[in-house]
């Protein structure tokens, strides 16, 4: 039996406890104050003030031992105390004249309240113990009478016991209906209550944003994936504004003049994520609601990027290698050449500038294959404020440089592949340590970590001294093969983004407030990265 009906039947057994001490009470004061011209205990008066005071006092001390329900037990404590009823009401009776009293009819509540609370079986017995009970003291109190005053008698027992037995099984039956009623509702409304709950967990925790607006653009859902890809902290955001908190407005109100399903949109957040949007619609006959699915873009990019070097990557390989063969041959027949006695200084020049851009196609050909090889992400938790450190202290062993690490704020660590990292802050190293000593003569690059402030995703940003990146070269700098470095392959920042990527991570150029050239590694949250 489930808890909440063990209380319901508590509460129930309760009433029957005020029941019995007013009935002893009203039964006692009608015979004490001789109301109503009654003839209760006109038979034998002192036994019957003696059973309707036990009779209180019984029921009395029963309901201050049953004030709490861990004292109640269903089945002995409802047998125990009906037999006692049974008993007085035996008293009660015969001290009153028997059944022409009409005392007798009470004994139906009682086997009404032995059919809500016993078994079938011990029910039906207690019906026919009071049955055997009226007829015995008709017999009892009638054995002086005539035959046909006793005969009398015992059809009127008889036909009240019939009565007792009906209103047992009628009882019996209509509890025994409730109490199956109440079970399956019961079992309805935790399921449904469960079911909510495994819903709400599921939308809570999806990767997918789910953000819920009515007709007056008012937020009535939000959950946590939908605020980290908006940036926004975790608090209440029910009732309001969608425009309040991101700039979905427009794109929402474009969607709405024209409701085309299934086709996604992209969106570019205020804070430079871009994310998928597909809309639906919810109407009922009091609201019209919009439902946004909100997709990080970056998963996306991941998959299209897997997708891209698995069939890149064989074609890449065979044609590197194909490259890299007469590429070898050629060096080293400029190597052999340029070690000559007989030539003369300009034929060793063209050796040095064979030599150069061998080099350089042989870099190219190396990132390539770096690209081609390309496996899946081996992901480590990393906690960035004791991995960088060493790295750092990794890198510039041996090497006169000033890298300088600080962290902004405390922050959650990163689920990365580090040899990726590694190589992905290696390269930004490596640019922002030359273009620093191009512009200031000094090789220094300034290394930052913390947490977003709006969300808790953590980043790396890698700060030069160098020029920077004119405007108009921004939106191409991580293009493959774009390079402004004469000796560069222009694939460095590709391969970076492609690295970062894969990791579901995202790799974007900045400028600081001092105009200095930054770039920004942001992370997912670890425990949403698939």
């Amino acid at each position: 039996m489930y808890p909440d009906q063990d209380l319901h039947k508590f509460q129930t057994f309760k009433i029957y406890l005020y029941y019995r001490i007013l009935l002893a009470c009203v039964l006692f004061s009608v015979q004490r104050l001789d109301l109503f011209d009654s003839d209760l205990g006109n038979f034998s008066p002192a036994l019957f003030s003696w059973a309707c005071m036990a009779y209180a006092i019984l029921s009395i001390g029963s309901l201050a031992f049953l004030r709490h329900k861990n004292s109640f037990n269903s089945l002995n404590t409802t047998t125990f105390l009906l037999l006692c009823d049974l008993i007085a009401f035996t008293l009660i009776l015969h001290s009153s004249g028997g059944l022409q009293s009409g005392l007798g009819y009470l004994l139906i509540i009682n086997a009404a309240i032995a059919s809500m609370f016993l078994q079938g079986q011990l029910a039906i017995g207690f019906a026919a113990l009071i049955t055997l009970m009226l007829i015995g003291e008709t017999i009892f109190i009638n054995q002086s009478e005539s035959k046909a005053t006793l005969t009398q008698s015992l059809f009127s027992a008889g036909l009240l016991g019939f009565l007792v037995f009906i209103s047992s099984i009628t009882f019996y039956y209509l509890t025994e209906k409730i109490k199956r009623s109440s079970q399956e509702a019961l079992r309805q409304s935790r399921y449904a209550e469960q079911t909510r709950k495994l819903a709400q967990h599921i939308v809570t925790r999806m990767q997918t944003g789910i953000v819920v607006i009515n007709e007056h653009n008012s937020i009535e859902l939000i959950n946590e994936s939908a605020m980290q890809m908006l940036e926004l902290p975790n608090q209440n955001y029910a009732s309001k504004s969608i425009e309040d908190i991101s700039n979905l407005h427009d794109t929402i109100m474009a969607w709405r003049k024209n409701p085309v399903h299934g086709l996604p949109k992209f969106h570019k957040l205020a804070t430079g994520n871009e994310i998928r949007i597909n809309f639906a619609s919810l109407q009922s006959d009091n609201s019209n609601q919009t439902i946004l699915y909100l997709e990080d873009y970056r998963a996306i990019i991941q998959q299209a990027q897997q997708l891209k070097l698995a069939s890149l990557g064989r074609l890449t390989a065979s044609i590197a290698h194909e490259i890299r063969n007469p590429l070898g041959a050629i060096s080293h027949a400029a190597q052999l050449l340029r070690e000559s006695e007989d030539l003369k200084d300009y034929d060793l020049r063209f050796a040095e500038i064979i030599l150069q851009h061998t080099s350089r196609v042989n870099h190219i050909i190396e990132n390539i294959l770096t690209l081609s090889r390309r496996k899946e992400p081996n992901s480590q938790l990393l906690k960035l404020e004791e991995w960088i450190p060493e790295f750092i202290e990794e890198y510039r062993r041996g090497r006169d440089i000033h890298i300088h690490y600080e962290t902004i704020n405390e922050h959650p660590p990163v689920k990365m592949d580090p040899n990726h990292l590694r190589q992905v802050l290696t390269n930004l190293f490596d640019n922002g340590l030359r273009y620093s000593k191009a512009l200031t003569g000094d090789e220094t690059v300034t290394v930052q970590s913390g947490q977003n402030v709006h969300r808790e995703t953590t980043f790396i940003q890698v700060i030069d001294k160098g020029p920077g990146v004119s405007q108009d070269k921004v939106q191409h700098i991580f293009e493959p093969f774009f390079t402004t470095d004469e000796e560069g392959s222009g694939l460095g920042l590709y391969i970076c983004r492609e690295l970062c990527e894969i990791n579901q991570a995202n790799l974007q150029y900045e400028k600081t407030e001092q105009q200095n050239s930054c770039f920004k590694i942001s992370f997912p949250h670890h425990q949403r990265m698939t």
